[in-house]
């Protein structure tokens, strides 16, 4: 889950992405299925202009509520400027998570100091954009603020300065708190996650070698229909948001 914390004329977005490990296609040396991972958006909120900090910690606590987390998620929040006394709110709210806070910098290179992390706000932003690129990030269906976030992103652009400092913003005016509510959630997922599914755990195995063969038999229609395998690559899919 990712949190960034607007100030009085920003808006406050919260995002909770899902990583799933899913069913790709059957290799007959290992007489297996290879595991792919998604990445998937599966609930987007803009808070309104003027809630209090302590709203805003208790809209993340009951957002966390939802039972398809059940405990097994991080909460990545953007800990810049206001962001560290909200930070401790959230600490005392009795979250079932692992808090990250992020200290979004200018800097080449991500570092730690006395809980918090300076994460480039560079890698932040490219990271998403090419996760978007390549098609590895899934937006739930119905999502109100699903072609607003592709908006965003699709605007962000590169300015460099003299002295060869990078900085990031829209091409022209708007707001880009859906892309900072998104970004850390995706950086959280790397930290947790770094290497894809490799070796033996790369692969789903079957307990039956009916099964297997079944598998097989389906994985060569779909080669001869044309069809893909785990549904990746697409931008939206017909699952629905979450609804805390």
């Amino acid at each position: 889950m990712g949190v960034d914390l607007g100030q009085s004329r920003d808006f406050t977005a919260i995002a909770a992405l899902e990583r799933a490990e899913l069913t790709g296609e059957f290799d007959p040396a290992m007489f297996a299925c290879r595991k792919k991972v998604a990445l998937r958006l599966r609930y987007l909120e803009r808070v309104p202009l003027g809630t209090p900090y302590p709203d805003i910690v208790e809209r993340v606590r009951r957002t966390t509520r939802t039972p398809e987390l059940d405990g097994r998620y991080h909460v990545a929040v953007d800990a810049t400027g206001v962001g560290r006394p909200v930070v401790d709110l959230l600490r005392r709210a009795g979250l079932e998570a692992t808090i990250m806070p992020a200290i979004i910098t200018g800097g080449a290179a991500e570092s730690r100091s006395k809980g918090y992390y300076g994460v480039p706000k560079r890698d932040l932003i490219t990271g998403l954009q090419v996760l978007l690129q390549r098609g590895a990030l899934q937006i739930a269906a119905g999502l109100k603020h699903g072609p607003d976030l592709v908006a965003e992103l699709t605007g962000m652009r590169v300015k460099v300065g003299c002295e060869g400092w990078e900085q990031y913003g829209a091409w022209r005016e708007g707001t880009h708190d859906l892309v900072f509510a998104v970004a850390p959630a995706h950086w959280a997922a790397r930290k947790m996650y770094p290497r894809e599914p490799a070796g033996e755990e790369g692969y789903w195995r079957f307990r039956d070698w009916r099964d297997c063969e079944r598998e097989f038999r389906r994985g060569m229609e779909r080669r001869r229909e044309g069809g893909t395998e785990g549904g990746i690559g697409k931008v939206a899919w017909s699952s629905s948001e979450w609804r805390p």
